[in-house]
Order: structure tokens, then C-alpha cells, then sequence
């Protein structure tokens, strides 16, 4: 998909280019729904952003006149409850991708809300959205000599057996701390001693918790974010994260949305037999309707094994509060927190 463009005319009466994407992520670089909802939801009123680019520091504007589908991420998306109904009243659909982890006797993540405050959460979010709208994550999977596999286990088991029934999928990746330098050092200057996964425990841990998921009845969805290694042979699939498939599940009913996504929407027809076939990779929607792809939607520009589709991001690194010891799109927590001391609900941007 191209990224299409436009003119505004900025608060200052300036007309500028644009960006005007249909689908946004808000977003992998910063926890917009627990710091900046407030900020998000004026920005949504005016129209449009002012995004920089992490890369090159240049900054460029984002129209929000054609998004009809926003992919939120968050650890704390409690602040943005209040906030959902603005959506509807504006026809655009959504689906949160929640971080919940138990890191809390380690202290790995001394910003997020107690485990037992974050999983009313969720149970909060899945009332208002729906079980599909609500992806749980359990990221990044960290080996320290503190926490081993059967501690991670056991961990996702304790929030596994409290969302059960809220939500279809769980999404995991492992840590891979040495490719970060400065996790690295933030983790040894804070004592945690870690170290990298192996292969073998990769499979290890796939193999186990498949055999968890069915145990316990949870029956959710297996996936890994960004992982190389293939685990299917226990139930387990690369996974889009911002996916074209669950939008279509959530909002085939939006014409506009599906011919961005190049989606064609196909009733279900019973052969002569009385048996209803569909294609192989078809998406179903419900007992009526299928969709397929006309295209690969697959974003390019992300890392090599993210199955992600093309969106546009508006978060920026360097602003998350929580203050996660393996954080990578922080500088540090003391930068990230002065940054969010200065921000401004009202600004344009979110580091003001």
C-alpha cells in the first residue's frame, strides 16, 4: 500500500503536506493510551499531528481526515476508556494490543499499575470493545537468574487463568537484550542478571505452554512477534500485530476500510453437497461472509520477520513513563520522564 498524502492548513494558517493514512498505530514507540490520551484525543479533534522521525529528527504532519481503523498499544490503556465513545461517534473502529506482563516481584516494570489494577483492565476493555478487540501480550519473555522458564510458566499461567474467555489471542516474543546496549546496561545497573535465550529453550517453552493452553481450556491463538524461529509444530505462528485479518473480523462492514486493505467481502455458498467451501487463506468474517486478499498488505519498512501491514505510527521514542528495565525506545527513564514533564495536551506534538 502507498502511503497517500494531502495538504492541511495548519493552527498557525500555514498549508502544509500531509500525511493521510487509513490505518494508524498509536503506538510501538511510546505508551499513548497510559501518558498522551488526553493529548491523542485533541489532536483527533484539530485533525491532525506533528510526528518527528527518530531517524533523521526532520518533522512532518499526519492528517487524521481518512483513518478509519486505529491499533492501539498499551501497558495502562485505562486512561483511554473514557474516551472509545469519541471513536464510534466517529466511525472508526479499533483493537488494543495490551502488554500485560507479571514482572512486579522482580521489579522489572516499576511504572504499570498493580497486575490485579491491569487485569480489571483488561476485563474493562474486553466489556467495551469485544473479545476479539483485546490482544493479550505477555512481552518480552525475560531469562535472568531470577526467573526461569518454569517461573515464566508459571506467571502466564496466574494471568492466562484470569482471562480466560476475555480474549482469542496471546502474542510473546523472547528477549533478545544484546542486540540493545543500553538495555543491557540499564539492566546490569539496576543488578538484574540476564541472559539470552537458546534454541533449545525457545522450543521448550513453545512446547510447554501449548500444552498449557489446552490443559487449562483457554484455546487462545499462539503467536510470536518478530521471532525467526518457526514453533508451528506446537501450535504457534509468526503473528501480525497490526493485522489486516482482524481488522476485516472487526470492521468488514466499513466499504471504504476494505478497498484500502484490498479486501473483497464473498457470502459463504453451500455446493451441492450442502458443505460451504471457502479458500484455504480466506478470512472468515461470520457464518454468511469470507474475505480475501487481493493483495499482500505486508509492511516492508519493518524488521525482517514482522508480519505486520503498512501503517502509520505517531508515536515517538524517549517518552514513556513506565519506566521498564529492558526498555528499548528509551534514552533512559530520567530523559523519558523530563521529556513527559514538559508535554503539552494541547501542543501539536507529543514532546512539545
Amino acid at each position: 500500500m502507498k502511503q497517500e498524502k494531502t495538504r492541511i492548513l495548519s493552527r498557525d494558517g500555514v498549508e502544509v503536506e500531509a500525511f493521510a493514512p487509513v490505518v494508524l498505530s498509536v503506538s510501538r514507540s511510546t505508551d499513548i493510551p497510559a501518558f498522551y490520551s488526553e493529548w491523542f484525543f485533541n489532536r483527533i479533534e484539530e485533525g491532525y499531528c506533528r510526528w518527528r522521525n527518530p531517524f533523521n529528527g526532520t518533522d512532518s504532519y499526519v492528517s487524521f481526515q481518512d483513518v478509519r481503523f486505529i491499533v492501539f498499544w498499551s501497558k495502562n490503556p485505562a486512561p483511554l476508556l473514557p474516551y472509545l465513545e469519541r471513536l464510534r461517534e466517529r466511525g472508526i473502529n479499533c483493537y488494543v494490543q495490551y502488554t500485560l506482563n507479571d514482572y512486579e516481584s522482580e521489579g522489572l516494570e516499576p511504572g504499570v499499575p498493580p497486575l490485579h489494577t491491569r487485569i480489571k483492565t483488561f476485563k474493562a476493555l474486553t466489556k467495551e470493545l469485544g473479545i476479539g478487540c483485546v490482544v493479550w501480550r505477555f512481552d518480552p519473555l525475560i531469562l535472568t537468574d531470577r526467573i526461569d522458564i518454569d517461573n515464566l510458566l508459571h506467571k502466564i499461567e496466574g494471568i492466562g487463568n484470569q482471562l480466560k474467555g476475555l480474549t482469542e489471542k496471546l502474542v510473546f516474543s523472547f528477549a533478545d537484550i544484546s542486540s540493545y546496549r543500553k538495555v543491557s546496561n540499564n539492566l546490569r545497573n539496576h543488578g538484574v542478571n540476564y541472559r539470552e535465550w537458546t534454541e533449545p529453550e525457545m522450543l521448550e517453552l513453545a512446547k510447554r505452554l501449548s500444552a498449557m493452553n489446552i490443559r487449562n481450556g483457554w484455546n487462545f491463538k499462539l503467536a510470536t512477534c518478530g521471532e525467526k524461529i518457526d514453533l508451528r509444530q506446537f501450535g504457534v505462528h509468526h503473528n501480525r500485530c497490526i493485522d489486516d485479518a482482524l481488522i476485516a473480523r472487526i470492521a468488514w462492514h466499513d466499504k471504504e476500510l476494505m478497498n484500502h486493505l484490498g479486501l473483497k467481502i464473498e457470502n459463504i455458498v453451500p455446493n451441492l453437497f450442502g458443505k460451504s467451501e471457502i479458500p484455504e487463506d480466506a478470512i472468515l468474517l461470520d457464518e454468511k461472509h469470507y474475505a480475501t486478499r487481493r493483495r499482500s498488505n505486508r509492511d516492508a519498512g519493518q524488521r525482517q520477520f514482522c508480519g505486520c501491514i503498512q501503517a502509520k505510527d505517531i508515536g515517538a521514542y524517549n517518552t514513556c513513563s513506565h519506566g521498564c528495565l529492558y526498555c528499548y525506545a528509551n534514552a533512559s527513564p530520567e530523559s523519558a520522564n523530563l521529556n513527559y514533564s514538559r508535554h503539552n495536551v494541547d501542543a501539536e506534538t507529543i514532546i512539545s
